[in-house]
C-alpha cells in the first residue's frame, strides 16, 4: 500500500459569489425580523432594531477574524474541534437545528409573502418542503452565478422601498422603550411586557437577534474562496475574499434593515396602524411596500409594489429553504463520515445524495411546523440555535490561543461572546418551548454520537500531554516521506480503464512517478469544514476505489513505477482534476475518452473540454481513447 495523498477542493469562489451565496441566507432576515421587532416593541422597536444591527456588523466583523484564521473552513465544527470534540458535535447540533428551523420559518415566510391564506399556510409551507426535498433528491444544483441573479432583484426591490419611503421618513411617532413602558395604554396593547425597562429592552432585543442568522455561512465557504495573491496552495489565505463579501453583505442588512424598519415606524401612531402592524408582521415588507406605493401613487401602484416586493422576497426566501436544507443534508454527512454520527447517515443514493440525511432534513421541519404554527414561535426556535451556534464558534476561537489573532481582536471577540452567552442564556429563561427544542436535538444528537462510537470501537482515554504530542496527526504528517523527484504523470481513472494501462507504459518508459486519482462524485454540498477536519477520507474505505487503487499499486511495483494513490470526493471533478494537477505539479495528465450519452453529457458537462480549458499551459494534457 501506498502513502495517500490528501487534496483540497478547488478555490472557484470569488468574493462576488460568496457574497451573493451569503445574501441568500443572510439577507433575508429583514423579511421577518422588522415585522417580530415592531409587534413586539411597538414604536419603541427603534432603538432595539438599531443595537441588534450594530451586534449585526460587530459579529460580521468577528467572523472576517475567523474567516482569516480558518481557510478550509471556519465553521463551528471546525472551530470548536481544535478545542474539543464533544463542543464541535455541540456546535454541530445547534447549527444543525438552526438549518432546521430555517426551513420550516423561511418557508412559512415565504408562503406569507406570496399572499397564502392564513388557513392554507401550514399546508402550504409543508407542501413546499416536502417538494423542495423530493427535487434534491436528484442532487442539489449549487451556482454562485444564480446566487448573484437572485440577488440582484433582492437588492433592487429594497432600494425601491428605501426610495419610496424616504419622503414620509420621520421620528414624530418614534418612542423610546422606557417611555413606551411608562404609558399604560402601551401596556395593555402588550401584555408581556412585564419586566422593567432595561429587563424589557433586553428581553426585546434578544428577541430581534434572529438579524444574525445566516452569517455562520461564509465561515462554511472559505475552503472553496479565491486565495488571496502570494498564497497559494497549503498556505492559502482567504482574508480578502471573504473581508469583501462580509463587508457588502453587513452594510446591506445593516443599513436596509435601520431604513426599512424607520420607514414603518413613520407611519401615524394610531390604533388602526398598530392593528394593521399584527395583521400583517408575517410579510411586513410587502405590506410597506402597498402602504407607501398607495400614498405615492394611488392603490394601482401599492398594489403592484406588493405583489412585487411579495414576488421577490417569497422567491428569495424559498430559496433559502433550499439551501438550509443542503446545509442539514451536508452537517450530517460530515459528521457520518468523521465517526461523529452513525455511518449509515453517509449512505448516498445513485444521485450522489445521502440518503437519510435527506429525508432528516425534509420532514424534521415538518414536525416542527405540525406543533410550531406561527411565526413567532418558529422565530423562538431559530434564535436560540443560531445564537448558540454563533456563540460556540466565537467563544471556541478567543480560548484558541494558536490563531492569529491580535489584542484587540481577541479582547473584542470575548466581549461579542459574552453578549451572545447572555442573549443565549436569556432566551433559555424566557422561552422554555425553545429551551426545550434545544434540549431534544443536542440530547438526541449525543446519544446518536455515544451509539456511533461503541459500534465503531473508539473510546475516549486520558493520556498525557507529551504523548498526545508524539501522535498527534500534524507532527506524523511532518515525519511522512517525500514523493521522489522528477516528472510526473497524472491519470484520472474511474475503473480499470485503457488509459491506465497507457499511463503505466508510458510512466515506466520516462521513468517518471505515476499519480493516479480516482474521484468519487458527489451532488450534496459539504461545508468546507469537512474538508478541515482532522480525519481524512481514504480511498482504502471507498469499495469502488481501493480494487483499482490496489491493483494499479502492485501493477506499478512489478514494473518498477512508482504509484501514488490520490484521493478525493468532489462535486465537480473537472475543477478538481485541474486543481489536483497543479498542486502536485504534475507534468502530465491523462484522461480517457468517454462515450456518454448525448443526455448525459448535457446535464454533467464535458469534463475533458473543461480540463483542456482551464489546465495551466505548462502541463501537457493526454487523451486516449
Amino acid at each position: 500500500m501506498g502513502p495517500s495523498t490528501d487534496v483540497t477542493r478547488p478555490r472557484n469562489l470569488d468574493w462576488k459569489r460568496a457574497a451573493a451565496l451569503l445574501y441568500g441566507d443572510w439577507g433575508t432576515s429583514k423579511a421577518y425580523v422588522i415585522g417580530l421587532a415592531i409587534v413586539a416593541a411597538g414604536f419603541a422597536a427603534m432603538p432595539v432594531i438599531a443595537a441588534v444591527c450594530v451586534l449585526t456588523a460587530i459579529v460580521g466583523y468577528n467572523y472576517s477574524i475567523i474567516c482569516r484564521n480558518f481557510p478550509d473552513g471556519g465553521g463551528v465544527y471546525s472551530a470548536a474541534r481544535q478545542q474539543s470534540r464533544i463542543l464541535a458535535s455541540v456546535g454541530a447540533l445547534l447549527l444543525i437545528a438552526n438549518f432546521l428551523v430555517t426551513a420550516a420559518l423561511s418557508g412559512w415566510a415565504a408562503m406569507s409573502y406570496f399572499g397564502v391564506p392564513e388557513k392554507w399556510l401550514p399546508i402550504a409551507t409543508m407542501s413546499a418542503i416536502v417538494l423542495l426535498g423530493a427535487v434534491n433528491w436528484f442532487g442539489p444544483k449549487h451556482s454562485g452565478s444564480m446566487a448573484i441573479a437572485m440577488a440582484i432583484p433582492t437588492v433592487v426591490t429594497v432600494i425601491l422601498l428605501i426610495i419610496i419611503s424616504a419622503p414620509y421618513l420621520t421620528t414624530e411617532f418614534l418612542r423610546w422603550p422606557g417611555e413606551a413602558l411608562a404609558d399604560p395604554e402601551f401596556l395593555k396593547q402588550h401584555p408581556k411586557a412585564v419586566h422593567g425597562a432595561m429587563g424589557q429592552t433586553w428581553v426585546w432585543f434578544t428577541g430581534a437577534i434572529l438579524a444574525l442568522s445566516g452569517v455562520e455561512a461564509v465561515a462554511s465557504m472559505t475552503g472553496v474562496m479565491h486565495a488571496d495573491p502570494g498564497a497559494p496552495g497549503e498556505k492559502a489565505k482567504v482574508g480578502r475574499t471573504a473581508g469583501r463579501a462580509l463587508f457588502i453583505v453587513a452594510i446591506e442588512v445593516v443599513i436596509a434593515t435601520i431604513l426599512l424598519g424607520w420607514a414603518i415606524l413613520s407611519m401615524a401612531n394610531t390604533p388602526e396602524t398598530q392593528a394593521s402592524f399584527e395583521e400583517h408582521k408575517d410579510y411586513m415588507l410587502r405590506f410597506l411596500g402597498e402602504h407607501y406605493g398607495t400614498k405615492l401613487g394611488g392603490p394601482i401602484l401599492g398594489h403592484s409594489i406588493g405583489v412585487l416586493t411579495g414576488i421577490v422576497f417569497g422567491v428569495l426566501l424559498l430559496s433559502a429553504v433550499n439551501t438550509a436544507i443542503n446545509a442539514v443534508i451536508g452537517v450530517f454527512y460530515m459528521l457520518g463520515q468523521d465517526g461523529e454520527m452513525p455511518r449509515p447517515l453517509s449512505r448516498l443514493n445513485a444521485n450522489g445524495v445521502p440518503i437519510i440525511p435527506l429525508l432528516l432534513a425534509t420532514f424534521i421541519p415538518v414536525v416542527i411546523l405540525t406543533f410550531t404554527q406561527d411565526l413567532e414561535g418558529l422565530a423562538e426556535l431559530y434564535e436560540i440555535s443560531v445564537v448558540g451556534a454563533i456563540a460556540v464558534n466565537l467563544g471556541a476561537c478567543v480560548g484558541n490561543m494558536k490563531l492569529d489573532m491580535r489584542w484587540f481582536e481577541r479582547v473584542a471577540m470575548g466581549a461579542t461572546f459574552i453578549v451572545l452567552l447572555g442573549a443565549e442564556l436569556t432566551i433559555a429563561y424566557v422561552k422554555p418551548h425553545a429551551l426545550y427544542f434545544a434540549v431534544i436535538v443536542i440530547g438526541v444528537g449525543l446519544g446518536l454520537r455515544a451509539y456511533s462510537h461503541k459500534r465503531t470501537g473508539l473510546k475516549t482515554l486520558t493520556i498525557s500531554k507529551e504523548i498526545a504530542d508524539l501522535i498527534d496527526p500534524e507532527a506524523v504528517a511532518r515525519l511522512r516521506p517525500r514523493l521522489m523527484e522528477g516528472r510526473k504523470i497524472l491519470v484520472a481513472a474511474r475503473g480499470l480503464t485503457p488509459v491506465l494501462r497507457f499511463a503505466l507504459d508510458e510512466a515506466r518508459l520516462r521513468g517518471a512517478s505515476l499519480c493516479v486519482l480516482y474521484i468519487k462524485e458527489l451532488a450534496v454540498f459539504l461545508g468546507a469544514a469537512h474538508y478541515g477536519a482532522a480525519r481524512k477520507n481514504r480511498w482504502q474505505d471507498d469499495p469502488q476505489a481501493a480494487p483499482i487503487m490496489s491493483l494499479v499499486l502492485n501493477l506499478g511495483e512489478e514494473i518498477g513505477v512508482c504509484v501514488q494513490p490520490v484521493y478525493a470526493e468532489s462535486t465537480d471533478p473537472a475543477g478538481t482534476i485541474v486543481d489536483v494537477a497543479a498542486t502536485l505539479g504534475a507534468d502530465i495528465v491523462m484522461l480517457g475518452s468517454s462515450h456518454r450519452a448525448a443526455m448525459a453529457r448535457l446535464l454533467k458537462g464535458n469534463v475533458i473540454e473543461r480540463v483542456a480549458s482551464n489546465l495551466p499551459e505548462n502541463i501537457e494534457l493526454v487523451i486516449h481513447s
